[in-house]
């Protein structure tokens, strides 16, 4: 017996949007008539009509003998356009498998556009409702349209078949009329989902889900918060700087992307977050466990998709995080230094990184773009507990964005040394001109409460440390 079942049910997210315009546009291409409708050119958005509607309209559409080996087809391509659009979907479904799960996909379609998901998503089995099929064709209804409490009815009988328990049964739907499946089965989770499916899992208590970006990142009306403040960042929103940058159309419009810059402050993860801003994307960045545990800004790190690092424990936990999120067509940001340099390793002009950009790179084929950042220690020195916030005397920061750095992809050594060089060049000239700071300069690059030896803060075991 299965430890544990997984049902999913995907209709909306299978019909409407992106997906049912290009299930749509492949039945056409087969040579397959579609009624106006989810399918059908007079609703090119698809958001005017209810789901059931678009249901009731595709059924009637299929009593029309569509050929089940062209809506296969079809249904094949719309899959993966539902795939590309919840990239985290696959990941979370295999997790269950891991954990000795079996998975249900649970549609009101019929098999010939349900089931080519399913195999995409490795499902066990397709529970949806039946049509005829004749001489190779759709024929209409068999049995009654799997919707609403249909829907929790044959979850119910697939779960008894698998002898799994209801209580084990975990649930995921994007739509208000799978709200019977997810009251029925022990461990509910709206994703994605329409309006009244949130107000209902609010009002339930069931957990609230986004499969197009990180777990924990919160979504208000259907956007992140960083595309909410977006807008705001042409407006020179930083009251205690003045932040001028250069290079932006180095970062690419779409696709992951590493963006790599030298740590020299607090205030370095907020200048690089609005250069992604500006440049129209969202960015997961990488946070040591202190960031995550703080109470305040611990809570807006994580909603904004902030990778978990805990340093010293050797795990690939954030490697992977961050893999996925480069494969989900994200962009990450990371500091290859791992940590702001102290004392005299601050004023180094030689920069020494770790191997995670390169390993990343090496992992995913995403383009590492450098960033040399200058003057953020003026806004928020490393030994200060807070950033200097007066707008009347605003330092300048700068930022150079460069292009891609040229990698091996084979040698995380050879690489790191050249993104280093890279954000490097990056940097004014003053950055790389060895000079004796002063002790007051030095003192500044402490944390406070600082106990360790000045002496070692030089050394450096790239990859490792």
């Amino acid at each position: 017996m299965a430890r544990a079942a997984v049902l999913v049910d995907v209709d909306r997210t299978l019909l409407t949007g992106r997906p049912g315009r290009v299930l749509r546009n492949a039945l056409h291409d087969a040579g397959v008539a579609a009624l106006p409708g989810p399918l059908g050119p007079a609703v090119e958005a698809a958001a005017t009509l209810s789901l059931s509607t678009q249901l009731s309209l595709l059924a009637a559409e299929a009593g029309r003998g569509w050929p089940d080996g062209a809506v296969r087809s079809a249904a094949a391509t719309a899959a993966e356009a539902v795939v590309d659009g919840a990239p985290y979907l696959r990941p979370l479904l295999d997790d269950h498998r891991a954990a000795g799960a079996q998975v249900l996909l649970v549609s009101a379609a019929p098999p010939a556009i349900a089931e080519p998901l399913g195999q995409l998503l490795g499902a066990e089995a397709v529970a949806g409702t039946t049509w005829a099929e004749g001489r190779g064709a759709l024929a209409p209804l068999e049995g009654p349209l799997v919707w609403a409490r249909s829907k929790a009815e044959a979850g119910a009988a697939w779960l008894r078949t698998a002898r799994i328990p209801t209580r084990r049964a975990h649930g995921y739907a994007d739509n208000f009329f799978a709200g019977p499946l997810l009251a029925s089965l022990g461990h509910p989770m709206a994703v994605d989902p329409d309006a009244r499916l949130t107000v209902l899992a609010r009002t339930r208590g069931w957990p609230i889900r986004h499969l197009d970006v990180p777990e924990g990142v919160v979504k208000v009306a259907g956007r992140e918060l960083q595309e909410w403040f977006r807008p705001f960042t042409a407006l020179d929103p930083v009251l205690n700087a003045r932040v001028e940058i250069t290079g932006l159309d180095h970062v690419p419009g779409r696709g992951g992307a590493i963006l790599v810059f030298n740590h020299r402050s607090y205030f370095d993860a907020a200048v690089v977050g609005l250069v992604a801003a500006r440049a129209g994307r969202a960015v997961r960045g990488l946070g040591k466990r202190e960031l995550l545990d703080a109470p305040v800004l611990g809570q807006l790190a994580r909603v904004v998709g902030t990778i978990r690092v805990d340093r010293g424990t050797g795990s690939d936990e954030p490697l992977e995080a961050a893999s996925l999120a480069l494969r989900a067509g994200e962009v990450v940001m990371l500091a290859p230094e791992g940590t702001i340099p102290r004392g005299a390793a601050f004023f180094d002009p030689e920069l020494r990184g770790r191997w995670g950009a390169a390993r990343l790179a090496a992992l995913t084929d995403a383009p590492v773009i450098p960033l040399g950042v200058w003057g953020t220690e003026q806004v928020w020195p490393r030994s200060a507990r807070l950033p200097r916030i007066d707008p009347l005397r605003r330092p300048l920061v700068t930022v150079r964005v460069g292009p891609p750095v040229a990698l091996t992809h084979d040698d995380p050594d050879t690489d790191t040394k050249r993104i280093m060089a890279a954000i490097t060049e990056l940097l004014p000239p003053e950055a790389r001109r060895r000079r004796t700071p002063t002790e007051a300069e030095l003192r500044r690059t402490y944390p406070r409460g600082y106990r360790g030896d000045p002496a070692r803060e030089t050394e450096r075991r790239p990859g490792h440390d």
